[in-house]
């Protein structure tokens, strides 16, 4: 595949005089149909107009092109010239991506305000790395070493949290004939020098790769270990496995990306790349404000040590959202070769969906469902399969996780970008408006929520928390379910119906609800709870259910259950800290055996043995006895 994609390339490096420029013949919005480009290629970048613009070809018909131009068109007019750049639409791969901010197509934001002020402005043209800063290489081959794809030439402190790998590009290989010696240099420099069948190659720190192709491996594997996020909802009920996909659709307000923010933050990935895509600009301006403040709870580092930032928001050409999401997922490929675990946040799939429908309008093409067209499902697919845990060249293995939001309108999940997205990912995080509208966060709906890894993360809960988590989660979603259930007979006959044990059901449900299920992401210890606080949390709040089914046998009423003293401590657990936790959680658990006890005691006493027969009998009230004479 490697070989085909190089050569594809190289056929488009160097187009004629007469196949190189076309004319402008009509424009649509982002959309622009140009002649005399035979001999040009499917997603080659073309440069529109006197400007310059940054496009790409689309679609082709004899020598007419159309092509989605990735800036605003406004001016532009048929006759302006459309001259091709030879090669598809590319990342450069290099060191210095880590804490920058970029926009959908890699142009740096921060490079953009230096060059052309607070607005951009049609045709800046910026590096999208740094191309004088001199990096610390460290060699790790000698000369006269067999190198091939994927193995690694020397390592470069990117930053006090990521040691840069600098690979051999994908389809390179041969002895190293020369190799730099420790030193400083610029990502263009000559590093080392590969001698093959072909002849001698120079290779520098700095690669390009196009966006819609994944990068080379050498096989994918099946996800075992979760990506532990510290959010109860999701890592004990619907864990993520590294590797895996998930979506989070839900309503205006839901709070999908308060979640996304959380993953990013609390997520243990080595890597995180945040794509905002098609969001609204003070919510873009809140992550870009907050990241570089935030500290890595992982290293004690700001978080943008090692995070990489792509904001297109919705107020930007619509083209360059829709190749956001593959420039982030191009991003991730790269990390994850070098052996990281990468996350990647896409928020949100839905505004990009609604610019492939704009585009495919523009192109007069046969809309689908809502307008979306035909081809949303594969272009998902396209997307999320390049997600996984995977073995690769280079005797390493990496992994990218993939979390998109989804925004559906008015909340409907029936609608396509929903639906589609679920035929694809393997978690699904369901966002609901009701739990938001009763101010329960994270609003993750238990009941329609799932995770299709449970088996294969069970193992990891096994070996690094508790082997009985997996009898702990389904105990605990059968009370909830049952507390739905019975909410539906309360509404018709009222709580006071129910037998006791139902009535306990709903108390240790709502126990569950507002004291685990729910989560303070600006506290500043709840905001995360590691994954042995929350196996031993819902431990104890199950404890608590079972031992209260047993006295409610012995005679205990609901009413003096519900009046115990342990249920304040624990409605607390959450907020004690991590050093704490344990010693908090024995300490809870010996009082509550012992408060149960007494309960068990006082009702003993309230029932004396009759001192004849040497059975308990329970006393009776005036009125009964009466009654019993009549």
């Amino acid at each position: 595949m490697v070989e085909e994609i190089e050569e594809s390339i190289s056929r488009m490096e160097e187009p004629s005089e007469e196949e190189g420029e076309g004319k402008i013949i009509h424009v649509a919005g982002p959309v622009v149909e140009a002649d005399n480009l035979r001999g040009a290629e499917m997603y080659e970048v073309v440069e529109v107009g006197e400007e310059g613009l940054i496009g790409e070809v689309i679609e082709l018909e004899e020598d007419v092109a159309t092509i989605q131009v990735y800036e605003e068109t406004g001016g532009i007019k048929p006759g302006e010239p459309v001259k091709r750049t030879g090669e598809p639409l590319s990342l450069e791969l290099a060191p210095g991506l880590i804490e920058q901010i970029y926009d959908g197509i890699q142009r740096p934001l921060e490079g953009i305000v230096e060059e052309a002020g607070d607005f951009i402005r049609r045709g800046v043209d910026v590096s999208p790395l740094d191309e004088e800063k001199e990096w610390e290489f460290k060699p790790q081959v000698e000369e006269g070493d067999e190198v091939e794809h994927g193995d690694i030439l020397g390592v470069v402190e990117e930053t006090t949290t990521v040691d840069h790998k600098v690979m051999v590009p994908p389809g390179k290989k041969g002895v190293v004939k020369e190799i730099v010696s420790i030193g400083e240099y610029t990502i263009n420099d000559t590093i080392a020098v590969l001698e093959n069948e072909d002849g001698e190659e120079e290779i520098s720190m700095k690669q390009r790769w196009p966006v819609r192709v994944g990068r080379p491996i050498k096989e994918k594997k099946q996800p075992g270990e979760i990506l532990v996020t510290g959010q109860r909802v999701l890592d004990t009920f619907f864990p993520l496995a590294k590797g895996g996909t998930a979506a989070i659709p839900g309503g205006f307000g839901t709070g999908k990306t308060v979640i996304q923010h959380q993953l990013a933050k609390w997520s243990d990935a080595d890597i995180v790349v945040y794509v905002g895509c098609g969001e609204r600009g003070n919510e873009m301006t809140e992550v870009l404000r907050d990241f570089p403040e935030l500290e890595d709870p992982w290293t004690g580092e700001p978080l943008m040590k090692r995070t990489v930032l792509i904001a297109n928001t919705s107020n930007m050409p619509v083209a360059a959202r829709e190749a956001s999401v593959f420039s982030g997922i191009t991003i991730a490929e790269y990390y994850r070769d070098m052996g990281y675990n990468v996350a990647l946040m896409a928020d949100s799939t839905s505004r990009w969906a609604e610019a492939l429908r704009e585009i495919s309008g523009r192109l007069e093409e046969m809309p689908g469902e809502e307008g979306f067209p035909a081809y949303l499902a594969s272009d998902l697919a396209s997307f999320y399969e390049r997600a996984g845990i995977c073995e690769l060249h280079g005797n390493r293995e990496g992994s990218i996780s993939v979390i998109g939001a989804v925004s559906p309108s008015g909340g409907d999940f029936s609608e396509p970008v929903t639906q589609n997205t679920l035929r694809i990912v393997q978690v699904f995080w369901a966002l609901d408006t009701e739990l938001k509208n009763r101010r329960h966060f994270p609003a993750v709906d238990w009941l329609t929520s799932y995770s299709l890894y449970l088996d294969e993360v069970s193992d990891w809960w096994e070996e690094n928390v508790n082997e009985h988590w997996k009898s702990l989660r389904r105990e605990t979603m059968r009370l909830l379910e049952k507390e739905s259930e019975l909410e539906e007979i309360v509404q018709l006959v009222g709580p006071d119906a129910l037998p006791p044990s139902d009535q306990f059901a709903l108390q240790a449900a709502r126990i569950i609800r507002e004291d685990f299920l729910q989560q303070n992401a600006f506290h500043e210890v709840d905001t995360f709870c590691e994954p042995e606080k929350q196996f031993w949390m819902l431990h104890l709040m199950m404890a608590f259910y079972s031992t209260g089914l047993e006295a409610l046998d012995e005679g205990v009423t609901v009413d003096e259950l519900a009046s115990m003293d342990i249920l304040e401590k624990i409605s607390r657990m959450s907020n004690y800290p991590s050093e704490e936790w344990e010693r908090r959680f024995n300490k809870i658990e010996m009082e509550m055996n012992e408060e149960f006890n007494e309960l068990e005691e006082s009702l003993e006493l309230s029932s004396p043995v009759d001192e004849e027969s040497g059975a308990g009998k329970i006393s009776l009230s005036a009125e009964e006895v009466s009654l019993e004479e009549e």
